[in-house]
């Protein structure tokens, strides 16, 4: 990580209405759209904050934006580098080309095409890597002691965390009383963020982490007080197979009250609800938040629940290959 900045550093609500002031130039104000079919089904007040139409398709380009701003000549000289299975990945790529600055990014072999092609077109390098968090970590090490790249880590960094958390800055500014809100959990930037930015605005809300029952590192982890690996996980939704960082999860255990776990089948049920009930297209990993909901609809009776949908990145080129 860069030497001038402590990446471990807590994060409060003013450094993301700084990361705010900071990118909100560049990224979009992405909506908030609702449902009433779907409010009907869960009988509350559901608001869909869609970062699947932010840049580069999902909300990562909020974070990697705020910390490539955040560099020393002497840092952007270098490069940045990163490890990511698609939508860091191309956040980095993208906020690196409209900064100047070269990017390398080391991408899992099982990293959905889409999401690889669109970092390339970016204009980023990628080195690809055994689908494992060890091996991306390693391979990225070795390239920052050979050419002397910047690391920019997908959650683990302040930074990071302060731009995601813009997400539910502006959905709050938006919407204003929430009582629930839910968020994808993976590496944890993006509940992190929004916890931080929840607990502060509306400290009454209840913040609700959704992973993949095939992924449960971090279900694990905030129920057992230390950080369990993600190994291998075989799960749908590819952005969330990573594990949690060291702040995100003091973060997540502050400030997040419940982590809860869905399938793989309720996953794809929710990006079919979100497809035919609001023409949304929305990638597994956005979809993961939806599914937490409708898990927990008995609970949610005439409230007002937030849900971001993180990203929108789908390989489509099967689904057009059978109606072509």
């Amino acid at each position: 990580m860069c030497d001038s900045f402590d990446h471990l550093s807590m994060v409060g609500i003013q450094d993301v209405i700084d990361a705010h002031r900071r990118i909100r130039d560049y990224v979009l104000w992405t909506p908030v759209m609702t449902s009433s079919t779907i409010d009907r089904m869960i009988d509350c007040q559901v608001f869909f904050k869609c970062e699947n139409f932010q840049r580069a398709g999902a909300f990562k380009f909020r974070g990697a934006l705020n910390t490539v701003s955040q560099l020393t000549e002497e840092e952007r000289n270098r490069g940045v580098i990163t490890h990511s299975s698609g939508n860091h990945a191309q956040a980095l790529a993208l906020a690196a080309s409209l900064t100047g600055i070269k990017a390398t990014i080391v991408m899992p072999k099982n990293s959905p095409k889409v999401k690889v092609d669109a970092t390339r077109g970016y204009g980023a390098e990628i080195v690809f890597c055994e689908n494992s968090t060890e091996s991306r970590v390693q391979v990225a090490q070795e390239l920052m002691q050979t050419h002397g790249y910047v690391l920019v880590h997908p959650y683990n960094d302040a930074r990071i965390i302060a731009g995601a958390g813009t997400a539910a800055l502006e959905m709050i500014d938006e919407v204003e009383e929430l009582d629930y809100l839910f968020a994808p959990i993976g590496g944890g930037g993006l509940v992190s963020g929004s916890a931080i930015v929840a607990k502060s605005l509306l400290p009454d809300s209840n913040v609700v982490a959704v992973e993949p029952k095939n992924a449960d590192d971090a279900f694990r982890s905030f129920r057992d007080g230390k950080i369990y690996p993600s190994v291998y996980p075989d799960t749908i939704a590819d952005g969330l197979r990573t594990q949690l960082g060291d702040l995100t999860f003091r973060i997540i255990r502050e400030h997040v009250d419940s982590i809860i776990t869905v399938s793989e089948e309720e996953i794809v049920n929710a990006m079919r609800l979100l497809w035919e009930r609001m023409k949304l297209v929305v990638e597994p990993s956005g979809a993961v938040s939806l599914s937490g909901l409708l898990n927990m609809k008995d609970e949610l009776d005439d409230k007002r629940v937030g849900v971001i949908i993180s990203g929108g990145n789908v390989d489509l080129t099967k689904f057009f290959k059978q109606i072509s």
